[in-house]
């Protein structure tokens, strides 16, 4: 009778079932851990990506970019002495890809915008001159350029005034814009260079 009594317990026993749930618990576990896992690794692609992209577009753009050496220029003549034209020398930023300065183009082109007090003019009219370069109109890294813009072809400069500040913004087809804000002095004279 011992033996049969054993026996039923031995049968009753559910060690073994609380054993087999506890790995079907843990499957169940590494399954979700698996699953999220494999989303957050896919967001994470996914994001750097992005990122990259976006590093990109903006080496892009830094890359069109110019900068003035140097001073500004402005020279007066007549009696009183009025603007007759303002001049500054560019090139490109430190590895810096080739800009445009063909004035006479008519598409991807470099255009200057002129701001005073008083007058606004988005497309100023100027020329352009080599002084190291290779004899195209693309501004390339280790070439200078000297932008002149001339009271004759731009009246809106002949109208400025001792003490008047402006903006010159010189904005490239790709690129940041480059924007030189000078003040005149109180007094002219038949060459101003203006820092």
């Amino acid at each position: 009778m011992d033996l049969i009594r054993n026996a039923r317990r031995w049968l009753r026993d559910e060690r073994g079932i609380t054993g087999l749930e506890t790995a079907i618990i843990l499957i169940a576990f590494v399954v979700v851990a698996t699953v999220f896992a494999f989303v957050v690794l896919t967001t994470g692609i996914f994001s750097a990506e992005r990122g990259k992209e976006t590093v990109f577009a903006g080496l892009q753009k830094a890359r069109g970019t110019m900068e003035v050496r140097g001073g500004i220029v402005v020279q007066a003549t007549g009696a009183p002495l009025a603007i007759d034209s303002i001049e500054f020398q560019v090139s490109t930023t430190a590895g810096g890809d080739p800009i445009p300065l063909d004035p006479a183009a008519t598409s991807n082109r470099t255009v200057i915008a002129y701001r005073s007090a008083t007058v606004v003019n988005n497309d100023m009219t100027y020329q352009t001159t080599e002084i190291v370069g290779d004899g195209d109109l693309l501004v390339e890294p280790g070439e200078l350029f000297t932008i002149t813009l001339t009271a004759t072809d731009n009246a809106d400069l002949a109208a400025l005034a001792v003490n008047e500040r402006w903006t010159l913004e010189v904005q490239t087809p790709v690129g940041a814009v480059l924007d030189i804000t000078r003040s005149l002095p109180s007094q002219f004279d038949a060459v101003m260079q203006l820092h």
